[in-house]
């Protein structure tokens, strides 16, 4: 069994004649809140895009959970993120004509299961017990992304992968949110954060900041 989550080797993407990542070297332990940081362009989002199985890389290994991701084929990587991630945009994807509680019964619906009592209990953990019968145009933004939340980890996945999770929020519900990270992390969920805000990095264990595809430092928080 191994102790990272995450781990990548020598990772190298290419676009055509683009060098979108350029021999990456990273390393996530299991229960760690990482930031993975750099401005547009810096390659996050194609880094990120690989570690959830919803692209391939180039050259180099990709270690998910201690399986190699090129030894997957496209069932194994779909099983992968249904089982072992939780993903979290920055755009929230909510279907609008669903309340709170059917848009987080709906990611259970993909694990061929459907438990009412474990999704109620998610969105009273994210503090929306009490909307969990709104559709989405009557909740806030914080509420929406909030849902997102309770929609990423109702299925007890251990890995949460969040891009952007509150570039559009406003400071309060910004707050809330990483007030929810961080009693995850305390429960042993592997984050990984994926922003340009440098604001966020001082809530996680460790930065890592990425340039024109390329690691240029590493930062214990």
């Amino acid at each position: 069994m191994s102790e990272f989550a995450i781990e990548t080797r020598g990772l190298v993407k290419r676009f055509g004649q683009v060098c979108a990542l350029d021999n990456v070297n990273i390393a996530v332990r299991k229960g760690e809140f990482v930031a993975i940081m750099g401005a547009s362009g810096s390659g996050k989002t194609t880094l990120m895009n690989i570690l959830t199985c919803l692209d391939t890389h180039t050259e180099g290994q990709v270690f998910l959970d201690g399986q190699e991701a090129s030894l997957l084929d496209e069932d194994g990587r779909r099983n992968f993120r249904a089982e072992k991630i939780g993903l979290l945009f920055q755009q929230f994807h909510l279907i609008p004509y669903l309340t709170a509680l059917q848009n987080v019964m709906l990611a259970q619906h993909y694990h061929s299961v459907t438990e009412e009592d474990a999704a109620k209990k998610v969105l009273e953990d994210v503090g929306l017990g009490h909307r969990m019968d709104h559709l989405p145009s009557q909740l806030s933004g914080g509420e929406q992304q909030r849902v997102c939340i309770a929609r990423a980890l109702v299925n007890d996945c251990p890995i949460l992968f969040a891009d952007e999770p509150t570039g559009n929020l406003d400071e309060a519900n910004e707050k809330i949110v990483l007030d929810i990270f961080q009693k995850l992390h305390a429960n042993k969920h592997t984050i990984i954060m994926v922003t340009h805000n440098p604001d966020l990095g001082r809530y996680t264990d460790r930065v890592i900041r990425l340039q024109h595809g390329k690691v240029i430092e590493e930062v214990q928080n």
